[in-house]
């Protein structure tokens, strides 16, 4: 079933105003209210972006950034340091001559 572009797009608006409005009244830095109406914001972002591209075959340049859990932060952190400590081996290396090309020495 494909969604109506246009009511998809009068929901988005309304869920602007809505999340606005709640962050306008925010009570404290962790308000229900607010988190609620981002993530209806969110909903209705993507139907509409979805019946866009179902009906007009468009879509908008935007896009919903992923959650990542602190744990996988903490992985991908490991991970880069551990590929700036080979990539400053290897340029050591290269510095110094001691890497080997083919042969070509």
């Amino acid at each position: 079933m494909t969604a109506d572009p246009r009511a998809a797009l009068d929901r988005f608006i309304a869920a602007l105003e809505a999340h606005y409005n709640a962050v306008a009244a925010r009570r404290g830095e962790d308000d229900p209210a607010v988190d609620d109406a981002y993530y209806v914001l969110a909903d209705a972002f993507e139907v509409y972006d979805e019946a866009l591209g179902q009906v007009h075959g468009e879509a908008t340049p935007f896009y919903l950034a992923e959650e990542d859990d602190d744990e996988d932060d903490e992985d991908d952190d490991e991970e880069e340091d551990e590929i700036d400590d080979l990539d400053d081996t290897l340029d050591d290396d290269v510095l110094s001559g001691e890497l080997e090309t083919d042969g070509a020495r």
